[in-house]
């Protein structure tokens, strides 16, 4: 009878135990079925490079490798989303994520690596519903965190375990959550405590809770630092609403664990890019110290009181970190491409959830409205910055794809949603099976008698109509989520699980015919070749490249492989562009119907 009676109490929390397990064999059968064994490979150069620097960090301890082609034909040999310097090929990524598997990886195996990422966030979608239950309670949380695990973009990217952003969201959920769990407010005069005699009765289990909070969303940041943008002002708004409850002690403590997450990035930082405040993204480095500097400046005219000088600082300050461009035109754009018409289910029910809470506005506590405070300013910023530029991750840049970055940079957007569409589904349930006496019950009914009145011989009763109805709605919703992220787009996973083949076969038909030492030339390809074969990213085009090319070929062999040249390209190549800088193409064989692979020679110079 007790387990009975333990079961009835937490069912709730044992089904959510079992969803992210499903959630995460399903990650990992996917996983098994597009990768081999003894051969991994991605489909984008982020990926790659993510990947291929956090084995590198389980095997050797190093964010880095030498390759010394490069010091002697100025730095052109490394994939993309990589840079060499002196020779020194290093990530052009944030680091967190390398760090964290490369270490998590030398304590067991790099077999482990692809399947991080589905494992953190198979523990996401429990701390997920652990933070919206503390939020919004019980009933919302578990209709929240069913909409989480079967949403095409957690999916989607948990899939595709080396794109920083599900990881980023994962650690930050988990940090939110024991930040909540912080804010007992304890003896009320002890804002400003600072004396042994005034702290000494405090409840240190918030201490240790704000200081958790703060190493995982410090983290965080350090697995993709550009949140930072919108996280930054969200926390800073959370506290103000709150202050109170969380004081200045809790706050130190928070700032100086969120400090301690980020030493092994600025100490990698320093050593791989020369600055502790340095990153692999040269444009971003740029807008920190452009930032920094002119909020000095603004800083100093605003003591001075001289206001009308503050209009051209923070111009440049909005220039620098609207680096992407500021256009709130297309941002709607992308916003109603990206949320509106992908995932129209989500939109349309959140935005009649929000209306329905607003209708009820002497109902919500302080919390809720912390809540959709923090995420209305949050996704203002994410949908402004990020929608303002156009990201072509597609060849076809007309179409709207979920493998297109506004989805996985909106992440935060679409989860902060999900209470508000829960919220509706609630509301909406209990309407349509409303009694006529106009009974209007709390919210958190029925789920317990589901259960019990399951399997009685009689007609159903207003609860289990209510979570009968629930349960329809999340299957239905369940199968067009896996129906999208498999074939709703030209990037569903089912079309990288059949691209599989033909791209297992470039790869081994180049491999056998190109030498061990070679170096490829290819424009899209290095993502596929590396790190079994050297690669450039290039074309022709550039007559300074096709120099070092010349100088490449004293040293090792050279290939190029790209799509399949017509005869007359290839006359022209070789009688104009390449001839100019005493080089010839030959074609060694002809992979596929769209691909072929080239062989670059030393030929006569033409003489002027």
């Amino acid at each position: 009878m007790r387990f009975w009676n333990w079961l009835l109490k937490y069912w709730q929390e044992l089904t959510v135990v079992l969803l992210a397990a499903g959630f995460f064999v399903a990650c990992c059968f996917y996983i098994n079925a597009v990768q081999e064994p003894d051969l991994v490979k991605w489909s984008s150069p982020d990926e790659t490079a993510n990947y291929f620097f956090a084995k590198h960090y389980s095997e050797t301890g190093e964010l880095f490798f030498y390759e010394d082609l490069n010091v002697q034909v100025g730095d052109i040999v490394y994939p993309r989303s990589m840079r060499s310097d002196g020779g020194m090929v290093k990530p052009v990524s944030f680091l967190g994520l390398p760090i964290l598997y490369g270490n998590l990886a030398s304590w067991y195996s790099p077999a482990i690596l692809p399947y991080l990422t589905p494992f953190f966030a198979a523990v996401g979608i429990f701390f997920y519903y652990l933070l919206i239950r503390k939020v919004f309670g019980r009933n919302a949380a578990f209709l929240s965190v069913f909409l989480l695990a079967m949403f095409p973009v957690y999916f989607y990217y948990s899939v595709r375990s080396f794109f920083h952003n599900v990881l980023f969201i994962d650690f930050l959920v988990a940090g939110l959550y024991f930040a909540i769990l912080a804010s007992d407010r304890g003896p009320r005069n002890l804002f400003l405590a600072w004396r042994w005699s005034e702290v000494k009765g405090m409840n240190w289990r918030n201490f240790f809770f704000a200081s958790l909070a703060g190493f995982l969303i410090g983290f965080s940041v350090t697995i993709r630092a550009s949140e930072a943008l919108w996280l930054v002002p969200a926390l800073g708004l959370i506290w103000l609403l709150n202050f109170r409850k969380y004081g200045l002690l809790k706050l130190i403590l928070f700032l100086s664990f969120a400090a301690s997450a980020f030493l092994p990035q600025v100490y990698w930082n320093k050593v791989l890019y020369g600055d502790f405040r340095s990153g692999g993204y040269t444009e971003m480095n740029r807008s920190i110290s452009s930032i920094a500097a002119q909020s000095s400046e603004a800083a100093k005219k605003a003591a001075g009181l001289e206001l009308s000088s503050l209009v051209e600082p923070l111009k440049r300050i909005k220039a620098s970190i609207f680096y992407f461009g500021f256009n709130p035109d297309r941002a709607g754009e992308s916003f109603n491409g990206y949320f509106v018409r992908m995932f129209s289910w989500l939109f349309w029910s959140s935005a009649l959830g929000l209306l329905l809470f607003l209708l009820r506005l002497r109902k919500h506590k302080k919390r809720h409205w912390c809540f959709l405070l923090s995420w209305l300013l949050s996704s203002s910023i994410l949908v402004l910055y990020y929608g303002s530029w156009r990201f072509n991750d597609n060849p076809d840049p007309k179409d709207i794809t979920i493998g297109n970055s506004y989805t996985r940079y909106w992440l935060p957007v679409y989860m902060g949603a999900m209470p508000f569409a829960s919220f509706f589904l609630l509301r909406f349930s209990w309407a349509i099976f409303a009694k006529e006496d106009g009974d209007d019950r709390d919210l958190n009914i029925g789920w317990r008698g589901f259960w019990r009145n399951f399997w009685r011989w009689r007609i159903p009763g207003r609860d289990f109509s209510i979570n009968a109805f629930r349960a329809l709605a999340l299957v239905l919703l369940s199968f067009l989520s896996a129906t999208f992220v498999f074939y709703g787009s030209k990037e569903g996973l089912v079309y990288s699980f059949l691209n599989k083949d033909t791209s297992l076969d470039e790869y081994r038909q180049v491999l056998s015919l190109t030498e061990s030492n070679s170096v490829i030339i290819t424009k899209y390809h290095d993502k596929l070749f590396f790190p079994s074969r050297r690669v450039i990213v290039g074309l022709f085009d550039d007559d300074g490249l096709n120099d070092r090319y010349r100088l490449l070929l004293d040293r090792v062999p050279v290939y190029y492989y790209n799509f399949n040249l017509p005869s007359k390209d290839l006359e022209y190549l070789n009688e104009r562009k390449l001839k100019e800088s005493g080089l010839g193409l030959s074609m060694v064989k002809r992979v596929n119907n769209a691909f072929s692979l080239y062989r670059l020679e030393k030929k006569s110079p033409s003489s002027e």
